[in-house]
C-alpha cells in the first residue's frame, strides 16, 4: 500500500507539470482567439509528450514481458481516449454558450473553457493511472508476473511482434 501512494504521489507531480503545461498553452492558444476544442487537442498533445516520457521514467516500470512498441502503442492509445473525453467536456464546457461569446464574451468564454478544463484534467487523471497501472506497470520486485493477466498475455504476444523493425 505505501508503495502505491509513493506511485500515486509520484503520478501527481508529473500530472501537475503536464498540466502547467497544458493549460499555459491552453490559454495562450484561446487568448488568441483559437476555439477552445482545438486549443485544447494541440494543448493536451503536447503535454502528452512530456507525461509519456516522465511517467515511463519516474511513476511507472516497463515490464520485461513486454515489448517497448507496445508500451508505447497502449499509452497513445489510451491517451487518445483521453484526448476524446478531455475534448467532449472542454466542448461541453462552452457548448451553452451563444455562438459569438469568443468574441463578445471572451472573458466568461476563458473562463469556461477553464472551468471545463480542470473538470477534463480531474477525469482524464483517473482514467489515465488505472489504465496505466493495469498494462504497463510492471510488478513490483520480488512478486511473480501473474502469467494469466491479461497485461502478460498482451506483452509476452508483442515480444514476437516486432512492426517496423522495433524491439
Amino acid at each position: 500500500m505505501r508503495n502505491l501512494i509513493k506511485q500515486i504521489a509520484k503520478f501527481g507531480v508529473v500530472g501537475v507539470i503536464a498540466a502547467v503545461i497544458d493549460f499555459g498553452i491552453l490559454n495562450l492558444l484561446v487568448t488568441v482567439h483559437v476555439n477552445s476544442v482545438l486549443a485544447g487537442a494541440v494543448s493536451f498533445l503536447i503535454s502528452l509528450v512530456f507525461n509519456y516520457l516522465a511517467s515511463m521514467k519516474y511513476v511507472f516500470k516497463h515490464r520485461d514481458d513486454m515489448a517497448r512498441w507496445m508500451e508505447v502503442t497502449i499509452f497513445f492509445i489510451s491517451a487518445a481516449i483521453g484526448l476524446g473525453i478531455n475534448e467532449i467536456i472542454l466542448w461541453g464546457g462552452v457548448a451553452l454558450l451563444p455562438p459569438d461569446a469568443i468574441h463578445t464574451m471572451h472573458a466568461r468564454y476563458v473562463l469556461y473553457t477553464n472551468i471545463a478544463k480542470i473538470v477534463a484534467t480531474l477525469v482524464v487523471a483517473v482514467w489515465n493511472f488505472i489504465i496505466r497501472k493495469w498494462l504497463l506497470d510492471a510488478p513490483a520486485a520480488g512478486t511473480p508476473i501473474q502469467t494469466g493477466s491479461f497485461a502478460h498475455r498482451l506483452g509476452a504476444w508483442s515480444l514476437d511482434r516486432h512492426p517496423f523493425g522495433w524491439k
